[in-house]
């Protein structure tokens, strides 16, 4: 199963990058991070429009879409753990995690969504969101193995 985080902006090094490299680099499924952006100043509705369009231009056909969104649901980490066993177990071939930028998803993105998922009530950056990510993949990918790090 090949993972993607497609996500909106662009990391220009630092701490996020090391912390999402970190945790990415310890993943047993490959991973890839789609970073786009828009260029023209865009305000509200088109930004977000412009922006779904780059973000589903970056994930593979057929992947199932999971839209980070502070309205979807809160999973525990062994919860996250199971779905991504189900879709290993299932055979599905892709999975893109899609990040927006600072003004959130669009509706269109959000209607295309297969499952709405959030972090947390909590307002995080968008580029923290891909360190805070790839470490629940690892801890999810750890449950699965039954290797120590989660310490429920």
């Amino acid at each position: 199963m090949r993972l993607v985080i497609a996500s909106v902006g662009r990391f220009r090094g630092g701490p996020l990058q090391a912390m999402y490299s970190e945790y990415a680099g310890r993943l047993p499924w490959p991973i890839d991070l789609k970073e786009v952006e828009e260029k023209k100043p865009l305000k509200g509705e088109k930004r977000k429009s412009r922006e779904a369009e780059l973000l589903m231009s970056a994930v593979p056909d057929g992947s199932i879409l999971i839209a980070l969104d502070e309205k979807g649901k809160g999973m525990t980490s062994s919860e996250f753990a199971k779905m991504l066993g189900q879709y290993a177990d299932d055979g599905v071939q892709s999975v893109s995690f899609l990040i927006g930028g600072a003004d959130g998803h669009s509706k269109e993105t959000l209607a295309k969504a297969d499952r709405l998922l959030s972090l947390g009530a909590m307002t995080w950056p968008h580029l923290m969101v891909r360190g805070l990510l790839a470490e629940q993949l690892y801890r999810a990918s750890s449950i699965l193995a039954n290797h120590p790090y989660h310490r429920a």
